[in-house]
Parts: structure tokens; sequence; C-alpha cells
């Protein structure tokens, strides 16, 4: 868990900012901003006519220097109104993995800890957990939203596995050599949620009061809805609604280096973890580290990327995080992205 040279130092809480554990502080656009262009961009946003281009967007917040400086609803959305994760929940339970760290439970240069790999001949209980965490197991795994018979996400999340989502990822077999390939998978973050359970030594209502006494209280997120599947595994690839203003303190949480109000959450060096690159192919838009997405709005950002364009986006440089919850399909989603990183640039300006 060492920091590369490259990663861009990540910036403390400002002085005279409070913590946003009971409520945010809010304040004024910068004076670098392009507070004309935002505006613009955010009109276009919240139009009919982005509509077609990028899908319906029902929510935005930009934090900057740990104050709200932007927030906007769509006309039936409101600030108290919980929004779908998706995939940002594969970044919680980073988060989560990372708690059980620092209680010295889990070592994820380890093998993970996985009952269906345990036979002498399996080449699968050489799989790590930092294998897992950075989507390189090697394990077979077709990440398709689409139900043509061939997507395992959807059979995991609503058919076949959905009550027993860990165990249905853990019966897949290599196709590559553990660490060699990289290949994102939701099949992967939920056995490394059942991995963590295990390493806890709790499931179910156990394990979301876990979720709440070690993660989301201390940082004042209350509206985490997080869903469990019958075995009592945290549904970590999917799903945890929660409120845009939660799902910024979450991302302060990682902003300020695993660290809240003087109390460390994370264990030194988790964040960077985080954001030190994976190796993945060159046909891939963006990078990836460990359960965090990188480079969507400049060099140093890195993200929680969520199906149907859910998006907590981390820019170190300009201490900035953008949170952005909407309905976004396929192609939707790749604009989204791009208005994302035009709107990063209205904080360089």
């Amino acid at each position: 868990m060492s920091s590369s040279p490259a990663l861009v130092p990540l910036p403390s809480q400002p002085e005279g900012v409070a913590w946003p554990t009971e409520r945010w502080p809010e304040g004024p656009l910068g004076a670098g901003v392009d507070s004309g262009e935002l505006r613009r961009l955010l009109d276009l946003a919240f139009s009919e006519a982005a509509l077609a281009s990028m899908g319906e967007t029902h929510a935005f917040l930009a934090v900057q220097g740990g104050r709200i400086v932007a927030e906007q609803y769509g006309q039936d959305n409101l600030a108290t109104d919980t929004y779908p994760s998706w995939s940002e929940a594969k970044s919680m339970t980073h988060a989560l993995v990372g708690i059980l760290v620092r209680e010295g439970k889990i070592d994820v240069q380890a093998p993970a800890d996985v009952p269906e790999w345990q036979g002498a001949d399996d080449p699968r209980r050489r799989i790590t957990l930092d294998q897992l965490l950075r989507m390189s197991s090697g394990l077979k795994f077709a990440e398709d939203y689409v139900d043509a018979g061939v997507s395992d996400v959807i059979e995991m999340l609503f058919g076949s596995g959905k009550d027993d989502v860990g165990g249905f990822a853990a019966g897949f077999p290599l196709v590559h050599e553990p660490g060699s390939a990289w290949s994102y998978a939701s099949g992967t973050t939920n056995i490394v949620a059942r991995c963590a359970a295990r390493a806890l030594g709790e499931s179910g209502d156990a394990f979301r009061a876990f979720m709440f006494r070690e993660l989301f209280g201390p940082i004042g997120m209350k509206s985490p809805l997080p869903k469990f599947d019958a075995q009592g595994t945290f549904i970590g690839s999917s799903f945890c609604y929660c409120t845009a203003r939660d799902f910024a303190r979450f991302g302060l949480l990682y902003m300020r280096d695993g660290v809240w109000d003087s109390r460390r959450i994370l264990p030194e060096g988790w964040v960077d973890y985080a954001r030190t690159p994976t190796p993945i192919p060159p046909t891939e838009p963006l990078g990836y580290g460990a359960h965090w997405w990188l480079g969507m709005c400049g060099p140093d950002s890195f993200s929680a990327n969520g199906y149907q364009g859910q998006y907590t986006v981390l820019i170190p440089s300009l201490d900035l995080i953008l949170v952005r919850h909407g309905n976004s399909l396929d192609e939707k989603g790749d604009e989204v992205r791009r208005w994302l990183a035009r709107v990063a640039d209205c904080f360089r300006a």
C-alpha cells in the first residue's frame, strides 16, 4: 500500500471549514471558476434538450475546499432523495475492506478466503484479495448489461445467483493466470464482500451494523440503504442507495486520505492504494486502480462509477468532488463522462 511518486498529494481540510458530519458548509464559487460556463453546462444537463444525448440528470453536487459550491436537482427530485449507487458501491466495498485491514482482520496480499477454491489442485486458491480488488483475478465472468443469455451480472443480481451472489461468482473457472489480465466484473466484488464478512465473522444485520458503526456513522452518512442477499452478503457490486450529499461525504473521506475530523477511518496509504494504476488493456478508455476508476476528469482524478450514469469524482489537484446521478443508458453514459470533464474544466479556468 505504498504511495506512488506520481500521485498528486491529497489535500487537507482547509482551516476554518467545518467537517460535514452534521451538515454541509456551503460557499460561493471561487474567483477562478468559469461560473458562466458552469451555469450553461448545468442548464443543459437538466434540460429536455439533453435527454437524447445524455439522458436524465437527477442530481448534481460540487464540493470544493470542503464546501458545497454548486447543487441542483431535477424537477421531480429532492436533496433528501436517495439515488442508486450501482457500481459506486464497489468503492464502498473497498472502504470496508480497508477498515478490516486497519483492524488487522484481513490481508489483501494473502490468498482470498473463498471456500469453493480450497481444493489442493484448485488453481483459484492462489488468487489474492489484491488481485480481486484490481479486477485481475483471471476468473471468467461476462459483465454484459443485456439479457441475451450471456450476462453473468444479470444472472447474479436477478436470476439464479441472487440469493448467494458471492457463491455464484466464486463458482466461475479461471480463464487467465491470476494477476495476468484485467477484466471488470461485478462478481469479483461480491466475492470480496463475502470475504469481508468472513473476516469480520458477521453477516446480514451484524455486517450492516459494522458498516454504520465504522464507516457511515463516523462521517455523518445517515441515508445509506445497503442491500444484502439471502446469505447475508452485502451486494457490494451494486446496491447502496444514498443521498447526493452522502455520496459527497464518502468522496470527502477519500479526498482527505481516509481521515475524518482527526479520526483515521481508513488505514494510512489505503486511498493511494485505491488510485495506484492497475495494468489494463489499451482499449480501455479509463484507467483502473483498486475498485476505483482513474482519469475521467483529468490525469489525477479518481472516481466511483455506476451504471446508468452514477458518479462520484475526486480531483485532488483542485480539491474538487463532483457527484452526478441520473438515468443515462449505453452511449449516453459516455456523454455524461464528457460533460463531467467539461464541468471540471470550469474549475480550472
